[in-house]
């Protein structure tokens, strides 16, 4: 009877298990390849320094949760935005930015906002920019880029309340242009080139499905870790670019400069779209968000126009009693929010001729 095991035997068992966890491995990636785990979306700055798009014509897959849910199919256009049509230059189309909102990658692409307004507005062209993990300041810089490069003259920004206190650097929901607190300017914020071990991890799609899907990363394990050390309710690592009750003088600022920057580019429309508090209105609240008196004066201090949602979203709710959100796990515009969006938007620009 042996009491120790050889060391050629240890070396042996370690073998066979490394060779047991690889054949894993690789069994996994391959099942995970026929089922719809998002792809590499590959984004980056093709267009201009301050432009985060896709490759143009690059396909890639979406989906969302560990069952992979909302699964879709899409294409990058000839300029790099989920669009649905490819852009010429054409000073009749309109416009349309905003963030994954306008983007709706959950969505068929019949059901995706641009394709929808453009079908309320027909026969004008919408051209959709949307970039996902944006903010006011970048949507100035689309704005700048539109009108250089396509010719447009017309343009509706879809905003979030929290569009404003992001566009301050620091937020994590900058592409390029930001609000620097300590000199009252806009700045620049350029996120770092992903490593090679990131680029190699975007074409598997065990990394994906683990990192993307279930969404499990060092950092997010060690927030949870910590959380567990708090009392029970306290915030842990809360932002302080969270949108607010009160509007902060950050706010203002960076208003103040989104209509500076576009000046120049706006030889038409403007027009700005603030979603609902659909949140609040499910709760049977309705109140009016200080960012929407003060957008609405803004606006036409500077000749725009300003929309909020809330009336239209609740109007609806009233009659039918349905949910506006994708589900209660994304709070993304479903295709019955979008068709109630998108005609409030339609019908406020054609108002005016």
């Amino acid at each position: 009877m042996h009491l120790f095991t050889s060391t050629s035997d240890m070396r042996r068992n370690l073998t066979g298990f490394v060779a047991g966890v690889l054949s894993a491995l690789l069994l996994l990636e391959l099942v995970l390849r026929f089922l719809p785990v998002s792809t590499a979306t590959l984004n980056g700055r093709y267009l201009d320094p301050m432009l985060l798009t896709y490759p143009p014509g690059h396909r890639w897959v979406s989906s969302t949760g560990w069952d992979l849910r909302n699964a879709q199919h899409l294409q990058a256009n000839n300029f790099g935005f989920v669009a649905g049509v490819d852009f010429v230059k054409d000073s009749s189309a309109l416009a349309f930015i905003g963030d994954s909102m306008i983007e709706a990658s959950m969505l068929n692409a019949e059901q995706r906002p641009a394709a929808q307004l453009a079908a309320a507005l027909a026969p004008r062209p919408v051209y959709a920019l949307p970039g996902p993990g944006s903010s006011l300041l970048d949507y100035a810089e689309r704005i700048r880029w539109a009108h250089e490069n396509l010719d447009s003259q017309d343009f509706i920004v879809f905003l979030e309340r929290g569009d404003l206190i992001q566009a301050v650097c620091g937020s994590g929901q900058v592409h390029g242009s930001c609000f620097n607190k300590s000199s009252g300017k806009i700045d620049t914020e350029i996120g770092a080139e992903p490593n090679f071990l990131k680029r190699l991890f975007r074409h598997s799609a065990t990394a994906q499905y683990f990192m993307g899907q279930l969404k499990l990363s060092p950092q997010r394990l060690l927030k949870q870790a910590v959380a567990q050390t708090h009392p029970e309710g306290a915030p842990v690592g809360a932002s302080s670019l969270s949108p607010s009750a009160e509007l902060s003088a950050e706010e203002k600022a960076v208003a103040k400069l989104f209509f500076e920057r576009v000046k120049p580019h706006v030889h038409g429309r403007l027009l700005l779209v603030m979603d609902g508090d659909r949140a609040s209105m499910y709760q049977g609240h309705s109140t009016v968000h200080p960012r929407v008196e003060f957008l609405t004066q803004m606006a036409r201090d500077h000749g725009a126009g300003f929309i909020a949602l809330d009336e239209a979203f609740a109007l609806n709710y009233r009659e039918r009693g349905l949910s506006f959100d994708v589900g209660p796990y994304d709070a993304h515009l479903n295709p019955d929010g979008v068709r109630v969006a998108m005609n409030a938007i339609a019908r406020a620009w054609n108002e005016r001729p």
